[in-house]
């Protein structure tokens, strides 16, 4: 495993001056140095390989030739050959990872190899959230690349993980001329490979549906997944995995990238004429242009790399993986959750300080851990349409002030936690009314409202030290162990009033720099605090937030049903300790649907588990059920939150019922669960296949007698009963016989 350079023989018949091979525990990841401009090409990803030398991949032996070879074909060699990191504008027509204008106005880029170096560990990407890992758990590799007529520096980083199977990668700009570039497109990966009749899958959806998954079978020309919104959305998310045709959850192979970056992106699919694949992922180059000075730089976000040859279900648990062990950090990362109420859709905004204390009387008493104070709690915050920016505590509401509430609630023997939405601006509040200007707008146009708010322009020093006080004051005013970052709106009217005309299209990056300033301020003055990440639910549910954040709130979506596909997206990338997921009250309010109290409790506990309803007014039969729910998190949370996710079936695909396990690492422990969506008339038991068990174990379902080895039950399954009625789950918890 690691990383090694092999210097090939001068005069190479390929071509190739000399290979890096990039080994994870079953993957390798092989590129090689190429002719006289010391083109990097791309030669093989895939299955670990005890060869280094395959350079006779490049297909350089063959016409169009290597342009030392054959220069007045140089377009057609640019145009077919697989490029590690493309350029722009000089014969390669695939779109290109990077591009330039220049002081006097040209665009072209084309990289040539300088120099590499190899070191054990990871470094950090300055301003950025990326994965971690010291010696022993990765190395990476720096490739200094440059283009002379412009004077453009580039490294290239590669980290390969040794106890987990990915590739990282990041690109580090540099103006070494003496004249100032702009830089209008960095991306941060790029694969070019052949078509091995590859399919696609994307995450999709909208508010309240968000990470549906598509997947469909690619063709000639582009396609991509993209978003302009300041953050990934809920529309689209930055994920992209290219599969053999027919690829499962057990077998395929699986190319996947997923982006560790919290603002626009972009991932593209392109095949081209000669049937080949290039696949890039990095910042939308629409609406960016950065302006590098003499000696400035710029660092583009990282992009994960994932192979399987075990299908889509071995691609999940690499991601699950390497986000638990090398990307969420701090109190919580192998921590249990407290169990949470959260007052939203119990009261809206219609709260004082007697009912969030008559709430935490009963949910103390029920075993609740944590009462979390919503929206509406500072200035004449009423409703959703004033007083964001004005953070000062409304003690007409909250009689006593904060610290008196929160001691209260301490008293009862729970946490307390609370809401922010830091970023935005109500046109009607006091700080609007003082800082108009502090509002990103175009000068001369009316800013579009989304949710009757502005956003904050934080790329000010000023504007974001006013928020960071805002936020921390509170927090050093009373014992708050919990915060709920929200975001209401995406970004529009890209204006900022202290950016120079030719540094305006740095806006939307310079945002995503400041958030990241402003969390890890935040995380490091209150290192204990647990902090969850949202954006009007799931808009901002990407790697980037989990680097401070421990969880992020899934979806506003709380529908137990609803929320069955919705997580399945999620968990496609992302680990169960990561959603953020409640017990909510029904009707559902966003939906209308009402299912069972018991359904709706095994839905959620494939997540961090939480309530999210007026505990003093459900029924009673259904808050009788609470104690026994909380028992079940606290018996199982443990096992979903470290162990290997395996998806069985899906209510996505066969439109009746949803079975996903947890297994143990040890394979000693199982959980798995099973939701009846619809039932169905005259039918037999149905018959489960469960996976991920030692095959050689033998394993007894609690509450039964019988024992039976994995491999029984991975391959002859287990009967489960038809349920009476719609909406009914079951959980089978398994044991190894020791």
């Amino acid at each position: 495993m690691g990383i090694k350079h092999y210097d090939l023989e001068p005069q190479n018949a390929h071509a190739a001056k000399c290979v890096f091979k990039l080994d994870t525990p079953n993957t390798s990841y092989i590129m090689a140095v190429v002719d006289e401009d010391n083109f990097l090409g791309h030669i093989y990803y895939g299955s670990k390989l005890k060869d280094h030398d395959v350079t006779y991949l490049l297909r350089t032996g063959e016409a169009p030739f290597v342009p030392s070879k054959n220069n007045r074909d140089k377009c057609s060699f640019m145009d077919s050959f697989p490029m590690e990191y493309p350029g722009h504008g000089l014969g390669d027509y695939r779109d290109g990872c990077i591009d330039v204008i220049s002081q006097e106005g040209h665009r072209g880029v084309s990289l040539s190899v300088v120099s590499h170096k190899i070191c054990t560990g990871k470094p950090d990407l300055t301003g950025l959230p990326a994965t971690f890992g010291g010696a022993g758990h990765c190395t990476t590799l720096e490739i200094l690349c440059e283009d002379k007529a412009l004077g453009l520096v580039v490294t290239l980083m590669y980290t390969a993980f040794e106890d987990v199977d990915v590739i990282t990668r990041s690109v580090y700009v540099e103006n070494a001329s003496k004249k100032d570039l702009y830089l209008t497109k960095v991306l941060s990966a790029c694969l070019d490979m052949d078509n091995k009749k590859f399919e696609r899958m994307t995450l999709h959806g909208s508010w309240a549906r968000e990470r549906h998954i598509q997947r469909q079978k690619i063709g000639f020309g582009k396609y991509a997944v993209s978003s302009l919104r300041g953050e990934p959305g809920h529309q689209e998310h930055p994920f992209m995995a290219l599969m053999t045709e027919g690829a499962s959850q057990d077998a395929g192979e699986v190319y996947a990238v997923n982006f560790v970056y919290s603002g626009n992106f972009i991932v593209q699919e392109e095949v081209n004429q000669f049937d080949s694949v290039r696949l890039t992922m990095g910042i939308n180059s629409e609406d960016f242009c950065w302006k590098l000075g003499t000696g400035e730089g710029f660092q583009a976000p990282e992009a994960v790399l994932v192979y399987s040859e075990n299908g889509i279900g071995g691609m999940t648990r690499t991601f699950h993986d390497l986000y638990r062990n090398h990307l969420i950090r701090g109190e919580y990362k192998d921590k249990k959750r407290p169990v949470l109420i959260n007052n939203w859709e119990a009261t809206y905004f219609d709260f004082d300080t007697d009912k969030l204390l008559a709430i935490a009387r009963q949910a103390s008493e029920l075993g609740i851990e944590m009462l979390v104070m919503d929206d509406g709690w500072f200035g004449n915050r009423d409703s959703d349409n004033r007083a964001l920016g004005d953070w000062q505590v409304n003690e007409e509401k909250l009689k006593g002030g904060l610290d008196f509430l929160v001691k209260k609630v301490n008293k009862l023997g729970m946490k307390f936690g609370i809401w922010f939405e830091p970023e935005m601006i109500s046109p009607d509040s006091d700080l609007y009314r003082n800082h108009p200007d502090w509002a990103i707008a175009i000068p001369g146009r009316r800013a579009a409202l989304a949710r009757n708010q502005y956003v904050l322009d934080i790329t000010r020093e000023e504007v974001r030290d006013y928020v960071y006080e805002c936020v921390a004051g509170i927090l050093r005013s009373a014992n708050i162990e919990y915060v709920k970052w929200d975001m209401n709106r995406p970004l529009s009217d890209i204006g900022s009033a202290k950016l120079s005309a030719d540094r305006q299209g740095e806006l939307y990056h310079r945002y995503v720099l400041a958030l990241y300033e402003l969390q890890n301020r935040l995380t490091e003055e209150f290192p204990y605090l647990l902090l969850e990440n949202c954006s009007g639910g799931g808009a901002r549910f990407d790697p980037g937030m989990l680097y401070y954040s421990p969880q992020i709130w899934c979806s506003d979506d709380t529908d137990a049903i609803e929320r069955l596909e919705i997580q399945e997206g999620t968990a496609l990338i992302y680990p169960l300790s990561a959603m953020g997921a409640h017990v909510s009250d029904c009707p559902n309010h966003t939906v209308g649907r009402t299912t069972p109290f018991e359904t709706r409790g095994y839905v959620a506990l494939a997540g961090t588990f939480g309530y999210e309803l007026d505990v003093t007014r459900i029924p009673e039969e259904d808050r009788k059920m609470i104690p026994s729910q909380i028992a079940m998190y606290h018996k199982y949370n443990d096992l979903v939150r470290s162990g290997d996710y395996y998806r069985i079936a899906s209510y996505r695909e066969n439109h009746r019922y949803d079975c996903y396990a947890v297994v143990s690492k040890d394979k000693k422990e199982a959980l798995v669960t099973y939701i009846q969506v619809l039932n169905c008339p005259n039918y037999h038991s149905r018959r489960i296949y469960l996976k991920g068990l030692d095959p050689n174990m033998k394993y007894r379902i609690e509450g039964e007698e019988e024992e039976y080895y994995g491999e029984t039950l991975m391959k002859a399954g287990i009967q489960v009963k038809n349920l009476w009625g719609d909406f009914k789950g079951r959980l089978y918890h398994l044991k190894a016989v020791l």
